[in-house]
């Protein structure tokens, strides 16, 4: 049984990340249905993509060797997969996409592996651009075997697909990413900040900058949308935040204290409260300007 390929495939959990990563799967000929907890979701996406119906949920989920799944938090993925256990076969597989603790994905794959059901921990990185493409960097704790049945969802999806150990260690490693991704964000945003008030020409800064050492992801792909006030692009900051303190307490089971991510936290926090929560996390751009400018906003001059 372990060296059958999974090849039919549901994925619950449609938003931004998720909604991409079902029609990357459909073009593989991998998905076999959707589902999600707002049911319009799942619908347009089934009649978009022209999968079968299921009498119910049960039938669906028997129908499968593979969930995966993609949703915002701890306590959302308990729910869900609570939603399906019951109804999947011994010797299916759960991958898991989101971005939980690593004590969720353990105290899963427990719970299933009770009936029978593999886990895998497959958070991944790269943002909506990547799963639109199907280039996200997928980082996989898992059973090496399930991993190798596995190879076929992931190359569907992901171009770097690595497998970082036993379960809960592809969360770990999402916990390193997503410190990166803070302290980058608080790099890139606080340059910008400094050079919008240097009066420079922003798109030739930019370039110049990309080309250097200090080039990055981050300023290639969000530079110009913050100097054009352009906050809708990508990663939500309240998902950042919702990681971050993953990071925090992970951190704080070592008896350590990372201040670049407390740092962090206090920043997403206070613009939550000024009402950015759904912007990306770009908008920390926002609170840099203020360095210079108490109502934010770069000179004139």
């Amino acid at each position: 049984m372990s060296e059958i390929k999974l090849k039919k495939v549901i994925v619950y959990g449609l938003g931004a990340m998720g909604r991409p990563m079902a029609r990357n799967l459909k073009d593989h000929g991998l998905l076999i249905g959707v589902k999600n907890r707002t049911e319009g979701k799942a619908l347009a996406i089934r009649n978009e993509l022209g999968l079968p119906e299921f009498e119910d949920d049960e039938e669906m989920f028997s129908q499968a060797d593979c969930v995966l799944t993609c949703v915002a938090a701890d306590d959302d993925l308990k729910a869900v997969v609570n939603d399906f256990i019951d109804y999947l076969k011994p010797g299916s597989v759960v991958i898991d996409c989101s971005t939980v603790s690593p004590n969720t994905a353990r105290t899963l794959a427990d719970d299933l592996a009770s009936k029978g059901i593999s886990f895998m921990d497959a958070p991944v990185s790269g943002g909506v651009e990547g799963a639109k493409k199907g280039s996200l960097s997928i980082m996989v704790g898992a059973d090496r075997e399930q991993y190798k049945r596995a190879s076929d969802v992931f190359a569907a999806i992901g171009s770097q697909i690595t497998h970082m150990g036993r379960v809960g260690q592809g969360q770990s490693t999402k916990a390193v990413n997503q410190v990166m991704v803070a302290g980058v964000a608080q790099a890139v945003c606080t340059a910008l900040a400094f050079a919008e008030n240097c009066n420079l020409d922003m798109k030739k800064t930019i370039e110049v900058l990309s080309a250097g050492a200090a080039g990055n992801w981050f300023l290639d792909n969000r530079g110009m949308t913050m100097v054009n006030d352009e906050f809708k692009v990508g990663f939500k900051l309240n998902l950042l935040l919702k990681d971050l303190k993953i990071c925090q307490s992970t951190a704080a089971e070592m008896d350590a204290s990372l201040p670049l991510v407390n740092d962090s936290i206090e920043d997403y926090a206070q613009l939550i409260e000024m009402e950015h929560s759904d912007e990306d996390i770009s908008a920390l751009i926002r609170l840099k300007r203020m360095l210079f400018s108490p109502e934010g906003g770069a000179s004139d001059e």
